[in-house]
């Protein structure tokens, strides 16, 4: 089954079953507070909360759509297996109209006899009584009435099963999530199902925390709103091991140069589809806001452009094909399918003069080093002036890399990143701050805050993480590596290469191994040093990451005894004691993707 028949077929199921199929709205949303659509509900949150009447706008209490959706926070993420930015939302949603039994009831019956898909297992709210939110055992006892079995049915916290308000406030509750196998034998959440039964006042963070003092309002009329990922559901219908086997993707990979590797393929894809859907609304690459977002997407593709030799047709060609696939469900992307093609165009030329200035600048700088023989000995030119002509004129890190080997030199990388540190709020954010919904004051890619206080405690997550990797190999061995991590005020989430489940007794141990070493209050020590000596230490790193040769080696040890219980490579930011850290809690262990396990924690 083809993804344009799985759009068809879910739009058609729910109009048969009494909802207004309403069309997508715009990736630039009327909320102030986001910067980009990021999910299906955005454009009906006011009938959430009586400000809209859907009955008056819809004809019915009860809408389905298919939503054009984008997320930033994903950027960093694309070429994996999984991620993207922009995606296809399905969603049913009611205003009043029904809640849990008939929306757990219509995901049920669309997914086993439209689908023709087996049911993994389902998520419940397992309840938080500093909120005033009960164990969802409505939701439990619908599931056992459609034929799922009890130890099917898990029950999980707020980190994953409570849907928060998006951007400044709005409606929120708890959901219930259901997986299905996808074709490499891993379970996938496809379908998120939230019931809406509460209004808040403030952002996820501040709901999580308590800090604000705001407390959650009942709705006077619950709602349902839910969410299924149209490339998910395609990978699981269509048997593939991920989405870029679908035929959403497989088109799109075929038309480029095999010279690319998967990653770079995988995000050549993904970052024509957004690029193409950003200016068939409006969009236009510029240096703040959704315009910043779409010229980064831009540049990135041409930079492998560059790098690679590519072409221009074959992006141009790439570009045709989206709007082929694309342009009879969503006719905007047709009607606007020039002004697409002179966008790219435009700005191709413009960053390629740009590009090359700052290539040209590089040399200069490299041969000015040569002549005046202030050399260090490992030939490196600062992270400054190399954040500066990445700043400047769009060299990317592997832009410089490529010319800075080809000349035998290097660039410090830590003061690069501390350069790009102090510029990130306006490079990320805008000069309004807003990002994906969020200010950020700190985004290293690993890490993110947007307050001061934010900074503190993801400062502690990161040494936090440290240790669960130290706990991990103590408990799983030493062929457990690390694959990736993001950490926000909320949890760290810390993927590593692992070929099976973690055991809930694995688990309970290396939690304790950490909180343990938190007690003993190790101190956390850094040393700059040759990265050869680090090596030999036995100094963990991200195996993907490329490093300089001097490097941050950061090691947890016990002050009287000399006892290592971590050293890895890294940039910071860590607290100075692990005491300063008080304890964490995991709270979920997953699959990430074939061979990868995931699992997430938070502070206590």
């Amino acid at each position: 089954m083809e993804a344009q028949e799985i759009r068809k077929r879910f739009l058609e199921y729910f109009k048969n079953h009494g909802h207004t199929a309403v069309p997508s709205s715009s990736l630039i949303p009327d909320d102030p507070s986001v910067l980009l659509t990021t999910a299906g509900m955005q454009q009906f949150k006011p009938y959430y909360t009586g400000k809209a009447d859907a009955i008056k706008d819809f004809g019915s209490l009860n809408t389905a759509s298919v939503q054009k959706s984008f997320r930033t926070s994903d950027i960093e993420e694309v070429g994996d297996e999984r991620h993207l930015t922009f995606f296809e939302m399905l969603g049913n949603f009611s205003f009043g109209g029904y809640f849990k039994k008939e929306a757990i009831t219509f995901a049920h019956e669309f997914l086993t006899k439209e689908m023709g898909l087996e049911i993994s297992y389902v998520t419940i709210f397992e309840g938080k009584d500093a909120i005033g939110v009960p164990k969802d055992e409505d939701s439990r006892a619908i599931w056992l009435g459609l034929g799922i079995p009890p130890e099917k049915i898990i029950e999980q916290g707020m980190d994953d099963v409570f849907w928060g308000p998006t951007g400044s406030g709005g409606p929120c509750g708890p959901t219930t999530e259901i997986y299905c196998t996808n074709g490499a034998g891993q379970d996938i959440e496809v379908w998120n199902i939230v019931f809406n039964e509460f209004l808040f006042a403030g952002s996820r963070e501040e709901l999580n925390s308590g800090s604000s003092g705001k407390k959650l309002e009942k709705l006077p009329v619950p709602g349902v709103d839910t969410g299924m990922g149209l490339e998910r559901l395609v990978m699981v219908v269509q048997k593939t091991p991920t989405i870029f086997e679908t035929d959403l993707f497989y088109s799109l990979l075929q038309l480029l140069p095999d010279n690319l590797d998967d990653v770079k393929r995988r995000v050549f894809a993904d970052h024509a589809r957004a690029m193409a859907f950003l200016i068939a609304d409006g969009v236009r690459p510029s240096n703040k806001e959704a315009g910043y977002v779409l010229r980064r997407l831009m540049r990135r593709v041409m930079v492998f452009e560059k790098l690679h030799k590519i072409p221009p047709h074959i992006l141009d060609t790439v570009i045709h094909e989206i709007i082929h696939m694309y342009g009879d469900f969503y006719v905007e992307i047709a009607h606007e399918a020039n002004t697409i093609r002179s966008t790219i165009h435009e700005e191709r030329d413009k960053f390629l003069k740009t590009l090359d200035r700052g290539i040209s600048e590089l040399l200069q700088l490299i041969e000015k080093k040569k002549q005046s023989g202030d050399l260090n000995p490992i030939n490196e030119i600062s992270g400054t002036d190399a954040f500066y002509l990445h700043q400047s004129y769009g060299l990317t890190e592997d832009v410089l890399e490529e010319i800075l080997v080809l000349e035998g030199f290097a660039y410090n990388e830590a003061q690069f990143e501390e350069e790009r540190k102090k510029h990130q709020e306006i490079s990320r954010a805008g000069q309004e701050g807003k990002f994906g919904g969020h200010g950020l004051i700190l985004d290293t890619g690993e890490l993110k805050a947007g307050t001061e206080e934010e900074v503190k405690i993801v400062t502690r997550l990161h040494t936090a993480t440290h240790l669960l990797q130290a706990a991990l190999r103590k408990v799983l061995g030493d062929d457990v590596r690390q694959m990736g991590s993001d950490i926000t005020p909320e949890r760290t989430r810390f993927d590593f290469a692992f070929s099976r489940k973690v055991t809930p007794e694995e688990l309970k141990s290396i939690e304790q191994i950490v909180n343990d070493a938190i007690k003993k209050d190790y101190t956390v020590e850094r040393v700059e040093m040759p990265y050869a000596e680090a090596d030999k230490l036995g100094a963990l790193h991200f195996f993907k990451e490329k490093y300089p040769d001097m490097v941050n080696v950061y090691s947890i040890v016990h002050s009287k005894t000399g006892e290592v219980f971590s050293r890895e490579l890294c940039g910071g930011p860590h607290v100075e004691h692990t005491g300063e850290i008080r304890g964490i809690h995991i709270v979920k262990e997953e699959s990430s993707s074939a061979g990868v396990r995931r699992i997430r924690a938070k502070l206590e």
